[in-house]
């Protein structure tokens, strides 16, 4: 099944530079500590549940779900508890977190077991109970998104196996390496979401994994692949269905308003070896690479680990670091210090040097249009860019800016070099402030 002949959303076509994808994961040596956010998904913080001087095991549940929108914590790692307190995170918001200091051991803890699921209903419960959040980088919890009222309304539900950002080869080692764990999460979706087909997107820049999964998709029924040209942003949800269902996703919409339920491959094994093996989310596969790491190298690691402990495991750096991301070089975030943790959604952490951490001068923009071309949304970032300056929010909510998944192709294909993603970002953020304000003014009115 591929509609890409008819249909084909715009992008840009970036250098793939997967250095790793060769590389099965191998395990990281135990860190001293781990600091573990209480907040690594969209919506509430969890809460904790253990105070300062308790000693845990590894699985452990240290903080519970706190609201419907919100996912469980659990220690990666088996030692004491030395502190509860915030740090300050790469968004720039403080987070409450945990800092557990290593026996040692990692020992499991004891009331680790596989979770008992006869139906719908106690399926999900165990998805919340495992801690799994959305795993290709929104962290969306995945009890929630998997909470369909009407499952007549599902079509089909698309692995999402694209991991279209260059260097970032984690989700590639997932299928290639727990190619099982995939297809046994593919059946529990089947069985438990009665999904009527499963469609596995995979670019066709990765042809072993494109090659495995048509072979074991010949033996089960309604499951097939996806082989999509790689472009980018090929991963985004809305470019994906698209791709794989020719359907659009309109403004304020979600894919399951046009019949699809998209999820990342890794997050698909993660329920799998959940429901098979009862250990919940505490480690997490990530792609270590960059001109600045000395042995990149696809890495399992404790959740909570420090990012220093981790390229320290990769040989440490070869040239100084002079901007270290969560995730690609697209979509990344930069992160402030080495001392930040891996998160749940944490695909890759990338450090560069010099050379390639330097941005090109922005100069004026000269009206050529590639922003508009290689939009997949067909936006318009250079007319963004001229509201955003003058405040004129009616014309950004126009302009459509919150449809912008900020991707980054206006940004890379643009010969000025102008920052349209980030300006397209405070552009949705200014439009947002706007629509508060006008909310709080009608509700005083009397």
């Amino acid at each position: 099944m591929n509609f890409w002949i008819q249909l084909k959303m715009h992008g840009v076509h970036v250098p793939h530079h997967k250095n790793t994808a060769s590389m099965p994961a191998v395990i990281m040596d135990c860190p001293k500590s781990v600091t573990i956010p209480m907040s690594m998904h969209i919506g509430t913080p969890a809460r904790p549940l253990v105070k300062v001087g308790e000693y845990v095991k590894m699985g452990q549940r240290i903080a519970e779900a706190d609201g419907f929108v919100s996912s469980p914590v659990h220690a990666s790692i088996s030692g004491t508890v030395k502190k509860i307190d915030s740090f300050l995170a790469s968004n720039g918001r403080r987070i409450p977190a945990i800092t557990i200091e290593s026996d040692g051991q990692m020992a499991r803890y004891e009331g680790l077991k596989p979770p008992v699921v006869r139906n719908q209903e106690e399926f999900l419960q165990a998805l919340t109970d495992s801690g799994i959040v959305g795993l290709g980088g929104a962290g969306f919890p995945t009890s929630v998104k998997l909470t369909v009222k009407n499952m007549a309304q599902v079509d089909a539900v698309i692995v999402n196996g694209a991991e279209c950002e260059p260097y970032i080869t984690s989700d590639t080692r997932t299928m290639l390496d727990q190619s099982k764990l995939v297809m046994e999460g593919a059946r529990i979706l089947q069985k438990y979401l009665r999904a009527p087909k499963i469609l596995f997107a995979i670019e066709d820049n990765k042809p072993q994994c494109i090659s495995l999964f048509e072979e074991l998709c010949r033996h089960e029924d309604a499951m097939e692949v996806c082989s999509l040209p790689s472009m980018y942003p090929q991963g985004g949800e809305k470019v994906l269905i698209y791709h794989t269902m020719g359907r659009l996703v309109p403004e304020g919409k979600l894919p399951l308003d046009v019949g699809a339920i998209v999820i990342n491959v890794t997050t698909l094994a993660s329920i799998a070896r959940y429901l098979k093996y009862g250990l919940p989310l505490v480690r997490k596969c990530i792609t270590v690479d960059g001109s600045a790491v000395k042995e990149p190298k696809n890495v399992v690691a404790p959740i909570g680990a420090s990012l220093a402990d981790v390229f320290d495991f990769c040989g440490g750096f070869k040239a100084e670091p002079r901007k270290v991301l969560y995730g690609g070089p697209m979509m990344g975030i930069t992160v402030p210090e080495l001392s930040e943790p891996i998160l749940k959604n944490t695909n890759a952490v990338l450090a560069f040097a010099e050379a390639e951490a330097t941005p090109p001068a922005s100069t004026s923009c000269i009206r050529c249009g590639r922003c508009i071309a290689h939009c997949p949304l067909r936006l318009m970032p250079a007319e963004v860019e001229d509201a955003y300056a003058a405040g004129d929010v009616a014309a950004l909510a126009a302009l459509k800016v919150n449809l912008c998944m900020e991707c980054g192709c206006c940004s890379f294909i643009c010969p000025a070099h102008r920052p349209l993603v980030q300006t397209n970002r405070l552009a949705k953020a200014q439009v947002a402030a706007y629509l508060r304000a006008k909310a709080q003014k009608e509700a005083v009115k009397p």
